[in-house]
């Protein structure tokens, strides 16, 4: 079964005027990341990943009563904001439960994980 791992990091400390440059300790983080990534890779339960850009050049595009519009930056003001997400394949939840709590324990910043709607989604 896949699953969407969605990686959050408090929109406090992802100051946009230095996204382009990562501090110490996020690329710390992101070395630690690899690792996890790495050893799915070598299970073959890795699928997928990427980091996200930085909200403040994001665009959201919504339904008006004027027509559809697209805006600059994300929907609403945030206390987390989506960085990354990665894409696994694995035989139950309860793996990819035990995998995140990993993550989570050495990263210190919360994940979502979502099944992924495809031909074996039975949930």
């Amino acid at each position: 079964m896949k699953y969407l791992l969605l990686s959050y990091t408090p929109a406090a400390s992802w100051d946009a005027a230095t996204a382009d440059a990562p501090t110490e300790e996020a690329m710390a983080a992101f070395a630690a990341y690899q690792k996890f990534e790495q050893e799915l890779f070598e299970t073959g339960e890795f699928v997928g990943a990427e980091g996200l850009g930085h909200p403040a050049v994001s665009t959201t595009v919504r339904k008006t009563s004027g027509g559809v519009v697209a805006t600059d930056g994300p929907f609403a003001e945030l206390k987390e904001v989506l960085a990354s997400f990665a894409v696994i394949d694995v035989a139950s939840h309860e793996r990819a439960v035990e995998i995140v709590s990993r993550m989570v324990e050495v990263l210190g910043e919360p994940m979502e994980i979502r099944p992924v709607m495809g031909e074996d989604f039975t949930a």
